[in-house]
């Protein structure tokens, strides 16, 4: 089996849903269904990357490792970089980010995205899934990527691509059955590119699209992407989306 850490970036001051990591679902925070996500994987390691001590607190008779980290880092990447420099892993461990509010990740995908970054010569992976309807194909907060044909990332937009130009000049209503592939914002990388990726300067392409893995194709990195083997249900960001997550693990409960 892939040898891999699941590092999980949990801090507590949520802009749109302030202490989203001590939220509960079913009785429990959801810190605490990430980290079981992350151990069901068969990570060697689940590291909690956080800024606060509650939320340290919670996973303490949890067989994870805490790692304590600044206020002021400005994305989940750079708190990892710091776990990495802390926790002195080596530059070639593969350390999936697993963000804080995926309490419902399935195992698999996460255990595929690390499994992807260790056959590639990348220095970063990711998941994607085929899109099977034009609403999503459209939606620009579903995030589309191009893969190259040695599956690789050729690009990552908002926008509907790759586009269809004879069939769209007449019909944007059927579904679009071309291949395309929405990203799912999970990601593998090797410990030493984390500080690399921290210090490259945002590019034009991210500013456009406020999309971050684009500063690394920018800069002439590669990013393999697999096909995720389950869906990932949509993650927590929202008062409503808790709301959801707390039906999901009701019905889950009692199947």
């Amino acid at each position: 089996m892939t040898d891999f850490i699941v590092a999980i970036p949990a801090r507590y001051a949520a802009s749109r849903l302030p202490g989203k990591p001590l939220r509960l679902i079913g009785g429990e925070p959801m810190v605490v269904h990430v980290a079981r996500r992350a151990l069901a994987a068969g990570a060697s390691q689940v590291v909690v990357a956080t800024d606060d001590q509650r939320i340290a607190d919670a996973v303490v008779n949890y067989p994870v490792t805490v790692c304590m980290t600044r206020v002021d880092h400005p994305s989940g990447t750079d708190r990892l970089a710091e776990c990495a420099a802390q926790l002195k892993w080596s530059d070639q461990q593969i350390i999936v980010n697993l963000q804080g509010d995926e309490p419902f990740a399935p195992a698999t995908g996460i255990r595929a995205v690390a499994e992807v970054l260790e056959k590639s010569n990348t220095p970063m992976a990711t998941l994607a899934t085929e899109i099977s309807d034009t609403e999503t194909y459209f939606d620009s907060n579903a995030v589309k990527v191009v893969r190259a044909s040695n599956g690789n990332a050729l690009y990552f937009s908002r926008a509907p691509m790759p586009w269809q130009r004879d069939r769209f000049a007449s019909d944007r209503v059927s579904a679009p059955n071309a291949g395309a592939l929405r990203h799912i914002g999970i990601y593998a990388y090797r410990a030493g590119f984390l500080k690399t990726f921290t210090q490259l300067p945002m590019g034009q392409l991210e500013q456009l699209e406020a999309l971050e893995q684009l500063r690394v194709l920018e800069a002439g990195y590669q990013i393999a992407v697999g096909i995720t083997p389950e869906a990932f249900p949509p993650g927590v960001d929202t008062s409503s989306d808790l709301a959801r997550a707390e039906q999901l693990f009701a019905m889950a409960r009692k199947s």
